[in-house]
């Protein structure tokens, strides 16, 4: 099994995996997406609220707020040594209160740990004159599985392309949406192969240019929409897939006993 890394930021990671199949493929892009712990909020006491938005709906918005966590301190509740009471090492407590005129944001959320939002503008509420909102929120880990508010990221993959040119038209240079061709002394030529979403545009508008999938080989687009970047989410999920791959061969022993 090969891995490159094609393009890399803090929340996006795109990478291509070789010598493997599709059910490998899908397992790791369910992992990443739903299996991945992350921090969100779970229960919100409204001490007041005399915004526009129903207690429900402002909880809500809360709730889907990505938070930044260091993994090392944090455990699921589930497994906390406070037997799922709740303590510092499981839950975090922000306190909000804002008076109107404005618009409360992310950044407005205080709490005495290090964990908040990396995106401090998102918009909670607006509050108009004299509007108040007072409240206090416990965040928590938890799993895209359970809910999408702990949903570690949007994950896409596809076969690899491959892309032939031979005596093809210089349509296929207008025709290609992400620009996989072009046009080099007099001639055309596949430039950006690895961009190639299989549409098969170029196909249908010339004779001289091929369009096949790589079988045992995947390209992965990931991109995190929770407090953890990219790289930690893929690294998280391989250990997550070694554990499972651990249990399995656990119980299998015991089985055959």
């Amino acid at each position: 099994m090969k891995l490159q890394i094609l393009k890399k930021s803090g929340t996006k990671l795109d990478f291509m995996l070789e010598g493997t199949d599709n059910a490998f493929a899908n397992a790791l892009r369910r992992v990443m997406m739903s299996e991945v712990a992350t921090m969100a909020v779970e229960t919100v006491d409204i001490e007041d609220n005399t915004s526009g938005l129903f207690d429900e709906a402002l909880a809500q918005r809360l709730g889907l707020i990505p938070l930044t966590f260091d993994k090392k301190l944090y455990n699921v509740k589930s497994e906390c040594k406070c037997d799922g009471r709740g303590c510092s090492r499981c839950e975090v407590s922000f306190a909000l209160e804002a008076t109107g005129p404005g618009i409360v944001k992310a950044g407005d959320m205080k709490s005495d740990s290090e964990v908040k939002s990396p995106y401090p503008d998102i918009p909670i509420v607006e509050l108009l004159e004299n509007q108040h909102v007072k409240l206090v929120a416990i965040a928590q880990l938890g799993f895209g599985k359970e809910h999408a508010k702990w949903q570690a990221s949007v994950v896409g993959y596809q076969n690899i392309p491959i892309v032939r040119v031979t005596d093809a038209s210089d349509k296929i240079v207008d025709v290609c949406p992400t620009k996989v061709f072009e046009k080099k002394d007099s001639r055309v030529k596949v430039v950006r192969e690895k961009d190639c979403i299989l549409c098969m545009r170029c196909v249908e508008v010339s004779d001289g240019v091929t369009v096949s999938a790589q079988e045992d080989g995947f390209i992965f687009n990931v991109e995190s929409v929770s407090g953890l970047e990219a790289t930690e989410i893929l690294s998280s999920a391989l250990d997550v897939l070694e554990e499972k791959a651990d249990t399995f061969k656990d119980e299998l022993k015991a089985a055959l006993k």
